[in-house]
């Protein structure tokens, strides 16, 4: 009865939200909408969705998310919820601005593969060829007794590793480089920063390497080098190649490294959620979790100096479903004014094919993306060879050529506890498909 109830009310404040979404999708010139039928997805099914978000919002888990699912390049459920500022009571809305931090990383590997296209490099290239700061990498030795020393490492870090995660570079939260990384000043791009990624690229290139190129995957700073390269090559800054070469082709009018102060107010707050504190607002000082360090004020405060290739954007959920269609239909997408182009589409089966081989046996990882289901079984409901990834601040995306279906969620929470919403999301929208009813 209480499921019932809730359906009930839901349908009810189906014709206000879907308003919303019209309005948001002119206004941003979002992908088109269809009926959710129309596109093989039950509308009741989908609605679970809403359901889910909503029981965590009371819940107070989380304050409130966007949650967006499109198939055959329409757009069949695209709702806000909750709260973008509860202390503002200013609820969320379609349009809401999110950190999505990691999930510039494709974005990033995108302008690196438009490169590529264009004949500047080959991705086995040594890093160093362009950018000379890395030439005769060293990896870091830390024997069972005495003092950590370096020796040469077996080969040098190619564009490829960078992309892929196996260049031996890490993150400040690595318990064994992080000290030094912190030490050396080393920006992860969620905090303010008095430098460039010129500046961080460098200091980071000074440092030694966690292991050899090439053995092993490591979550790393690698794709922000990677920005770095695209500046190199292009001659421009990398948030001005991203605009004039992605941002603007694809119609993705609010996504920014630095929002402009006229779109502050859709900059969603971001929250921590402990367990013995619960829900509340990010602290206006930053959080240091061992030798990481982060803020939630780095988009809107400080130098804006640095373009941090993996983690700085600020975008919306309807932006970023753009950029997911342009790569579900093969590198490019259709608009107001024709076919877009930014890849081919060999550029793209490249990025979404599993990159790791042997170095990881379970894990699969393209050029920019984790695959799913390409060397394990796959956990929960999706689609082998699906590709996705998410952000520091509680977002995700997941893009599906099978079924022709992206699921996008976003919300802004840093710790989120045991949260597992962004999860269900993605399988509520799964359990949704009902193709074989036609």
């Amino acid at each position: 009865m209480k499921l019932a109830n809730e359906l009930n009310r839901r349908r009810i404040a189906s014709t206000f939200i879907s308003l919303l979404v019209i309005t948001a999708a002119a206004a941003a010139k979002e992908l088109p909408s269809s009926k959710p039928e129309a596109v093989g997805l039950s509308p009741e099914r989908l609605e679970r969705i809403g359901i889910a978000t909503q029981r965590d919002i009371d819940a107070k888990r989380i304050a409130g998310a966007v949650t967006l699912v499109v198939r055959h390049g329409q757009v069949a459920w695209f709702e806000a919820q909750g709260m973008m500022d509860r202390e503002a009571a200013k609820p969320m809305r379609p349009d809401t601005m999110f950190r999505i931090c990691s999930m510039t990383k494709p974005i990033t590997s995108l302008a690196v593969m438009m490169l590529y296209e264009e004949g500047h490099f080959l991705l086995e290239d040594p890093i160093s060829k362009y950018l000379p700061e890395f030439k005769n990498p060293k990896v870091l030795v830390r024997p069972a007794s005495g003092e950590p020393y370096t020796i040469p490492a077996t080969r040098e870090i190619t564009i490829r590793d960078l992309l892929r995660h196996t260049s031996g570079l890490t993150y400040p939260w690595n318990p064994v480089l992080g000290p030094l990384y912190k030490n050396a000043n080393i920006a992860a791009g969620l905090l303010s920063y008095d430098g460039t990624i010129e500046d961080n690229t460098k200091r980071l290139a000074s440092l030694p390497l966690l292991f050899n190129p090439g053995d092993r995957w490591e979550y790393s700073l690698g794709v922000d080098v990677l920005g770095r390269l695209v500046e190199v090559i292009s001659g421009e800054p990398l948030d001005e190649f991203f605009r004039t070469r992605i941002f603007e082709p694809l119609d993705m009018k609010d996504t920014y490294f630095f929002p402009p102060e006229s779109k502050l107010d859709r900059l969603a707050a971001a929250y921590t959620y402990y367990p013995d504190k619960g829900l509340n607002r990010f602290p206006d000082t930053p959080i240091t979790e061992g030798s990481f360090t982060y803020s939630a004020d780095y988009p809107y405060r400080g130098p804006k100096k640095l373009f941090s290739g993996g983690g700085g954007l600020v975008s919306t959920a309807g932006d970023y479903a753009r950029f997911c269609q342009m790569m579900i239909g093969g590198g490019s997408i259709v608009g107001k004014t024709g076919r877009t182009r930014l890849l081919s589409r060999k550029s793209v089966e490249l990025m979404t094919h599993d990159q790791l081989g042997k170095i990881e046996p379970e894990q699969g990882f393209g050029l920019g993306f984790g695959i799913d289901g390409v060397k394990a079984p796959l956990a929960e409901l999706g689609s082998p060879g699906e590709y996705n990834w998410g952000g520091f601040f509680y977002t995700a995306f997941s893009i599906d050529p099978k079924e022709q279906m992206i699921v996008i969620f976003m919300a802004q929470l840093h710790p989120s506890g045991d949260l597992t919403l962004d999860r269900q999301v993605h399988a509520l929208a799964y359990q949704a498909i009902v193709d074989s009813d036609r």
